[in-house]
């Protein structure tokens, strides 16, 4: 008789632990459980720098800048430098950038920033420069602006113009303003190209105009 009883009890126990098995897997999911969090995401990365950009680069009006804040998203942000030579930043408003390197811009807008900001980290970095032109005009194919890059000369310049069968090769000259004063500087394209007075082949500077008669 006693293991009878042994045996029912010990069927009892199994059953309601079945049940309880069965009745847990049968309970709805708790939709106030918290979700997985969303992996954040990568802030977006800093556009390239304008090729050929040198060290030294002084900025000047048209000029796109990328100016990053260390930590500080809301800072960070693509700008013009406008025809006055400045940039519009929050909290700074008006920043001068025209005549300054990326380097002394940085320095310049660290040192401001310090009043809202503590230990502020400020890159800059030129995205386009539009401020250094150089413009080709008279008997060629495309005429107009072209950015100035570095150590650029005439020839290099002329390439990508090209002349119309009316141009006169060999009277071309550059106009340039020194001091306010216009000069007038010859340059034989054709005795260029055969290896004759290469000193004709100077380097431009921003503002440059080449006339092609």
């Amino acid at each position: 008789m006693k293991k009878v009883t042994k045996w029912a009890v010990l069927l009892w126990l199994g059953v309601m632990a079945t049940a309880g098995m069965q009745a847990q897997s049968a309970r709805p999911p708790d939709n106030n459980a918290a979700a997985p969090a969303a992996p954040a995401s990568a802030p977006a990365p800093a556009p390239a720098p304008a090729a050929n950009t040198p060290p030294d680069y002084v900025i000047g009006s048209d000029d796109q800048l990328h100016i990053t804040v260390w930590k500080e998203q809301e800072l960070t942000e693509t700008l013009p430098v406008r025809p006055d030579g400045k940039i519009s930043m929050p909290l700074l408003n008006d920043v001068p950038a025209a005549g300054l390197t990326p380097l002394q811009l940085a320095a310049s807008i660290t040192e401001k920033l310090k009043k809202y900001i503590a230990d502020p980290r400020v890159t800059v970095v030129v995205t386009a420069m539009n401020s250094r032109r150089v413009f080709v005009t008279g008997e060629v194919l495309h005429t107009g602006a072209i950015n100035l890059l570095p150590h650029m000369t005439v020839l290099q310049a002329l390439s990508n113009a090209g002349f119309t069968q009316f141009a006169n090769m060999k009277g071309i000259y550059i106009l340039r303003t020194v001091n306010g004063q216009q000069q007038r500087i010859p340059f034989n394209y054709k005795d260029v190209v055969k290896g004759r007075h290469p000193e004709q082949n100077i380097e431009l500077k921003a503002g440059d105009t080449i006339v092609v008669p």
